[in-house]
């Protein structure tokens, strides 16, 4: 099917006959080649997949954390959910031109990043979390499971699933926020400075292949995560049935 879309994009470029307007997919292909044979490239990638990734565990960690902190204490829990709630729904675009006024443009794609993933791992690993199997609970109590036995054997397994789908979902959210954040910040050696630069520019071809390489990380990135969560969930399931 992608070859499908590929002809009715060259098709698209064949009735327009404007590269300013509509670059074609071959020189959109040749440009990126040229691009990826540049050390400034890689370069330019590197530091752009460090910030978002940076915010990215961040975002994780602390969601996390902040799950488990609400789930044992209530008051904690009614503190946090009003920033949760107003995080969740403010645009980001909202988010990126506040934080600008505090942050330094090149921290900023780290801070959106961590920004947008907090709420999603918070929610689904509190949800997770709450909906343990009560009779589980009441077994480990008659059972008297020490606390890393209940926390192994119980909660993990059952929190996993809430925690795997928002880490699939929130990477590609995370990645695509950060970028959006890159081109409005305008930082040294960025992703998004080279697609701002090229709107700015009316370079067409340039514009297209560094959204062809913002698409292309997204999707490797989204199978890095996923490879990596099916393999720590059958490590997991392995151990436990030792």
């Amino acid at each position: 099917m992608a070859i499908v879309w590929i002809a009715i994009w060259q098709l698209c470029y064949w009735i327009v006959k404007q590269e300013l307007l509509l670059a074609s997919p071959f020189s959109v292909l040749k440009r990126l080649g040229e691009l990826m044979i540049q050390s400034e490239f890689w370069k330019t990638v590197a530091i752009s997949c460090l910030h978002i990734f940076t915010g990215f565990i961040l975002g994780v960690f602390l969601g996390v954390l902040f799950a488990v902190l609400s789930a044992k204490y209530a008051l904690f829990c009614s503190f946090l959910s009003p920033v949760m709630t107003i995080v969740k729904a403010t645009p980001v675009a909202s988010f990126i031109i506040l934080a600008l006024i505090w942050i330094q443009s090149a921290r900023l794609s780290v801070f959106i990043s961590f920004l947008l993933i907090l709420p999603l791992v918070y929610t689904n690993t509190l949800q997770g979390i709450r909906k343990t199997d009560i009779k589980l609970l009441e077994m480990a109590e008659v059972y008297q499971m020490s606390a890393i036995g209940r926390l192994r054997y119980i909660y993990i397994p059952q929190v996993l699933p809430y925690f795997f789908s928002a880490c699939i979902t929130g990477v590609g959210f995370a990645w695509k926020s950060g970028i959006a954040a890159e081109i409005l910040a305008v930082p040294k050696n960025a992703i998004g400075t080279m697609l701002y630069e090229s709107k700015i520019y009316l370079e067409t071809t340039d514009l297209f292949a560094w959204t062809a390489v913002v698409i292309l990380l997204s999707l490797f990135f989204e199978k890095i995560i996923v490879r990596a969560i099916q393999f720590v969930g059958e490590r997991w399931i392995r151990t436990g049935e030792r």
